[in-house]
């Protein structure tokens, strides 16, 4: 808010410059209106105006610039508002328009240096804008076909002269006119494409389908990421004159000029001259032209061909020696031969390099089985047949073709389960490579093995074509990409040859568990595709849906067990009364599979269930025998709890063994002893976080069994023997091992061994007369005995 001082008001009245020279002192007092406070032009000052000086305040009758009262209403800081302003808005001068404005210098150095991440994309760019131009001369050479009398091939032909460090670019598209050159060269961001496409939008005459690539209108600007100068030669068949553009990396203005060299005439299209940077001159061999070609450009629609140093062999006579012709002057009778040496002439032609077609836009039904397998070996340098491809084009919400592919082994050298970054999918815009380094953009991690193309024509990219914005079109495309892949993976496991999905999830498998753990929403799908050894198939991987189908008609979950092998797993204390009921169980020997299935939780409303935790219910409980176990051995669990002390939870009466005394249970919602020991294993594994979860331990002890029948006794009859407590310490330790776990001093635990078999074979298999013989040898031993001396005898003498 603007106020006038009291100085500057008794100024304005002693003037008395009437209401005009009043208006231009007042008129700033308030930014906020837009009505002047007085209108000099056409205005009765003897007749009362009401005018506002500052919105929101009361307002004031003025006859004349005299009369104003400026006490209660300027100086006291007053708002006043009118009416009639309201009315007077014809009256408010216009606003003025500006166009923004950019230093053009400053913006060819942010499109050249900021812009793009990847020089060699320059290529790419410069191949896309000669590709719309021939497209643009196809589409309008239908209604006029004089456009192509002039040369009828339509192609892209690249040059390049490495002593020079100069690419030469060659198009027979449709050329540009001096306007043209102007409009699209000369104006930054303005695309040719674009405005060619929004013509055929609004045309009757429009095609369906358009192969046209262009949409920024900076492509063209990327040849300065390795040029200091760029020379364009350009002829349209709408004019009759040839003219040439010429601009420089660092400047802000570029020449027109008309083309009056004979020699450099071209019948119609465009020639881009680069002269490369001092740096990137190594963009000019022809090697590296190439292969960015076949990286960026293999499946542009028009043939590209490539200026190539070839070679062919021939024979050619070698001088021969004068020693050597003198003698077979001499032998008229031997024949003359000319010797020869074959030699290599080299020579330069063009070369067709965009030899492979993209299969992806042919109809299905029409590509074989071999054609597919050919793709995918030139696509991703694979020597092997993949195990399975699925070939798809999908319409809707978002339009893409796609190929994808399951190699047949996992890659060398690499896991990809932990590397989240991979090139395996390929994408194009309008069969132009765009990118292969995705993020879990286009797939998840654990699908990071499949490999394909994507080619759409809406993607959402960024101006420099390199980088796929995060949109909802991106994770349609995703949802139907991971459907399809898990479609292709279930079809190799129904395949009627069990190897191939063998061989799949052995180089695979560890993949999938991965999407078990990371991917929730697809466990339904991934869970058919789970394979697991068990103690019914020790030797062969069985699916959940096999082991649903053998399970017993009472069994109500899905047993398991987490080992480090088979072996540990099928001979664990565990399994004793599930192997007696005949109820299979899975065995998780991969070190994954335990987190994999937890995640998992069930599977066909199966719950499942780990058979090394606590309170296992196998469905045959007895509920008044266990109350009569638990009553005859209620004194031997709380003895043997005494002894071991916070080393377990509780003692219990187990009802899973059968021929074990004892085993140590895990807590049902701590780790097992699997995953304690995975855990101790990280080298980066948290040791507060691993003391709290494995802190419950249940001791579960056999009442069947004689050991724990004699303890049973000893803990009525003599409770502090010695012999007893040493016993139920060996066997805490004993069912330590025996149950996965790991003892915390294995030295101690191998003395104790050592001092029961001491006991144990304590005279076992000697006599009392060898034992007291024995002990005498050790008595006398202390006595010297004399030692009887030989002497040396030849051999063969007699003594």
């Amino acid at each position: 808010m603007h106020r006038l001082s009291r100085r500057s008001v008794s100024s304005i009245l002693r003037s008395g410059g009437g209401a005009a020279r009043y208006r231009k002192a007042v008129a700033p007092i308030s930014s906020s209106t837009s009505v002047p406070i007085f209108d000099s032009v056409g205005v009765d000052e003897s007749r009362s105006r009401w005018y506002s000086v500052l919105p929101g305040g009361r307002s004031v009758a003025i006859k004349s610039s005299n009369q104003v009262n400026l006490k209660d209403s300027l100086i006291l800081g007053k708002r006043y508002e009118s009416a009639a302003a309201a009315s007077d808005a014809s009256a408010t001068p216009p606003a003025e328009r500006y166009e923004y404005q950019a230093e053009v210098s400053r913006l060819m150095e942010l499109i050249v240096n900021s812009l793009y991440s990847n020089k060699e994309v320059f290529l790419r760019e410069l191949i896309s804008n000669a590709s719309d131009a021939l497209d643009k001369l196809r589409f309008l050479s239908v209604t006029d076909p004089e456009l192509l009398k002039e040369a009828a091939d339509l192609d892209i032909r690249i040059q390049t002269d490495k002593d020079n460090g100069i690419v030469t670019i060659t198009d027979t598209g449709i050329g540009m006119t001096q306007q043209e050159l102007v409009d699209c060269l000369g104006t930054i961001a303005q695309s040719g494409t674009a405005k060619f496409l929004k013509a055929l939008k609004d045309s009757k005459d429009a095609g369906g389908d358009n192969n046209l690539i262009g949409q920024f209108g900076v492509g063209f600007y990327s040849a300065f990421l390795v040029s200091d100068r760029v020379v364009v030669s350009t002829k349209s068949p709408k004019s009759g004159k040839q003219y040439v553009w010429e601009g420089e990396a660092n400047a802000s203005s570029y020449t027109i000029r008309e083309e009056t060299d004979p020699e450099k005439l071209i019948p119609r299209g465009t020639r881009l001259t680069l002269y490369l940077k001092r740096d990137d001159k190594g963009f000019a061999h022809p090697e590296r032209i190439q292969k960015l070609v076949k990286n960026y450009s293999q499946f542009v629609s028009f043939p590209i061909y490539t200026w190539q140093e070839r070679g062919y062999t021939k024979e050619v006579e070698v001088d021969e020696d004068p020693a050597e012709a003198k003698s077979d002057e001499q032998d008229d009778k031997t024949e003359k031969k000319k010797k020869t040496k074959t030699v290599v002439e080299k020579y330069w032609d063009w070369e067709l390099t965009n030899e492979t077609q993209p299969i992806w836009l042919r109809n299905p039904k029409e590509v074989t089985t071999e054609e597919y397998n050919e793709f995918y070996k030139k696509t991703f340098n694979e020597y092997l047949d993949p195990l399975a491809s699925s070939h798809f084009p999908t319409e809707g919400e978002v339009e893409f073709r796609s190929i994808l592919y399951v190699p047949a082994v996992a890659p060398m050298g690499k896991d990809d389960v932990i590397n989240t970054k991979t090139k395996n999918i390929r994408l194009y815009v309008k069969r132009v490579f765009i990118s292969e380094d995705f993020d879990g953009e286009l797939f998840p991690r654990y699908l990071s093995f499949v490999k394909g193309v994507v080619d759409s024509n809406d993607l959402p990219l960024n101006v420099s074509r390199e980088i796929l914005q995060e949109s909802r079109l991106v994770r349609i495309m995703r949802k139907r990409l991971v459907r399809k892949a898990f479609d292709m993976i279930l079809g190799i496991s129904m395949s009627e040859n069990r190897d191939d999905y063998d061989k799949f999830w052995e180089n695979f498998g560890k993949h999938l568990k991965l999407g078990c753990i990371e991917d929730r929403e697809n466990h339904k799908r991934l869970a058919p595709l789970l394979r697991f050894f068990s103690s019914q198939s020790e030797n062969e991987f069985i699916s959940l849906d096999e082991y649903v189908e053998n399970m017993k008609p009472e069994q109500k979950d899905i047993y398991y067990i987490a080992a480090d092998s088979v072996t540990s797993a099928k001979n664990t204390p565990f399994l004793e009364k599930l192997t007696e009921k005949d109820l299979e169980v899975l065995f998780l020997v991969d070190p994954i599979d335990e987190i994999a299935i937890q995640n998992l939780k069930s599977y066909k409303e199966k719950n499942f269930v780990d058979i090394s935790k606590e309170d296992l219910d196998l469905g045959d409980k007895n509920e008044e025998k266990e109350k009569e176990m638990k009553q005859e051995f209620a004194q031997t669990c709380d003895w043997i709890k005494k002894r071991l002390g916070d080393k377990v939870a509780s003692v219990q009466i187990s009802n899973r063994l059968s021929s074990s005394p004892c085993v140590l249970a895990s807590g049902k919602f701590g780790w097992s002893a699997n995953m304690e020991r995975l855990m101790k294993a990280q080298a980066v594994g948290d040791t507060s976080s691993l003391e709290f979860m494995r802190g419950r331990r249940v001791f579960e002890i056999n009442p069947d069994h004689p050991i724990i029948r004699n303890l049973s006794v000893a803990s009525k009859s003599s409770p502090n023997d010695e012999d007893a407590l040493r016993a139920i310490d060996l066997l805490y330790d004993a069912a330590l091992v025996s149950s996965g776990f790991t003892p915390e001093n294995p030295t101690q635990l191998g003395g104790k061994i050592y001092e029961m078999m001491g006991m144990a074979l304590s005279g076992k298999w000697s006599t009392p007369i060898e034992e007291a013989s024995h002990a005498d040898a050790k008595l006398n031993n202390t006595e010297t005995i004399e030692a009887e001396v030989v002497e040396p005898v030849e051999a063969g003498s007699q003594k």
